[in-house]
């Protein structure tokens, strides 16, 4: 392929041709990297998984995949991570618990950019102490796709995943989908063999968790949002049709409640559930008020410290998808 996409590539609009390219991309990427090994930072996101399977394929043992479990994905996500890579497609996967680090480095913190700007290099130096620990690695592969070189030549964002690493690292990129658009690397991943959930996973901001656990995070109303977010998206998935993101928010604001016949202080879960097509101007999902009944009475049950549960059903614009 050339640096750009040539206007004549057919669009990978299924499992046929999905195929096609898995094989292609196979033999690129064992012509570029022949015996040489290879890093990949797996967020367990769609891209990156995809990339990860693909390049199994092709080099088998010489990808390091390495996971940083950084306390700010969606439940249940490491684990997945763990569970498909390194016990189902047999990955050398190296898994970091830096979940102290990050919420220490987190601690009292409220300003959004600011949050975000901690987490983005944290997650730089655990990932680059890591790779230091490597031996004979020469290549860092990304899940970097066309849309983000678009972005990038519009100045809209950099498109690396892994911006930032240390220059003595001295790494040579692999992009196998760089000139696909999301929807083709979800065919990809289907023909890889990946799991439909991990495929078709809703967007996810790459702070994560960070950004919708408002204001200073704490580790109690972090462990109470992956809850109160689990319950949004299981009954969401229940619906015939489900809207393009769907997630909780649990802002840093307590309120009155009543338990045990006692006042007390606890915070307000609030869902956010929007369709979009280009995430530029986004319109709120209408739930189903049986829907939203049986999400408020499970977290209000089931959720520790959280007291309200509200709808968010404005639109884009004014309102961002994201709270932060």
């Amino acid at each position: 392929m050339s640096d750009i996409r040539d206007s004549k590539m057919k669009r990978i609009t299924n499992q046929k041709l999905a195929t096609t390219f898995i094989k292609k991309e196979i033999e690129s990427i064992k012509k570029q990297v022949g015996k040489q090994k290879v890093l990949l930072a797996l967020s367990g996101g769609v891209d990156s998984s995809v990339v990860a399977a693909l390049l199994i394929k092709a080099i088998g043992n010489n990808l390091i995949c390495v996971h940083v479990n950084h306390g700010l994905l969606r439940k249940g996500e490491p684990e997945q991570v763990v569970k498909v890579f390194k016990h189902n497609l047999k990955a050398n996967l190296v898994y970091v618990d830096a979940r102290k680090t990050f919420l220490n480095k987190l601690r009292g913190v409220s300003d959004p950019e600011t949050k975000r700007k901690i987490i983005g290099k944290v997650f730089i130096d655990v990932f680059a102490h890591e790779a230091k620990k490597l031996k004979g690695v020469h290549f860092l592969a990304q899940g970097t796709i066309y849309p983000d070189i678009l972005e990038s030549k519009k100045g809209v964002k950099a498109h690396h995943n892994v911006g930032g690493l240390p220059k003595d690292l001295n790494f040579k990129l692999v992009e196998p989908v760089k000139f696909l658009y999301k929807d083709e690397v979800r065919q990809v991943g289907l023909a890889l063999g990946l799991p439909r959930d991990m495929v078709f996973r809703q967007p996810f901001p790459g702070p994560g968790l960070g950004v919708r656990c408002t204001g200073a995070i704490t580790k109690d109303r972090l462990n109470a949002l992956k809850e109160a977010d689990a319950i949004v998206r299981e009954e969401i998935e229940k619906l015939k049709y489900t809207p393009w993101q769907y997630f909780c928010v649990i802002p840093d604001l307590k309120s009155t409640g009543i338990k045990n016949g006692k006042r007390y202080m606890g915070w307000a879960a609030i869902i956010r559930a929007v369709n979009t097509k280009d995430a530029v101007k986004a319109t709120s999902f209408e739930i189903p008020h049986k829907t939203l009944y049986r999400i408020r009475d499970r977290i209000i049950k089931n959720v520790p410290g959280i007291n309200r549960v509200l709808w968010d059903y404005s639109n884009k614009p004014v309102s961002t998808i994201e709270w932060e």
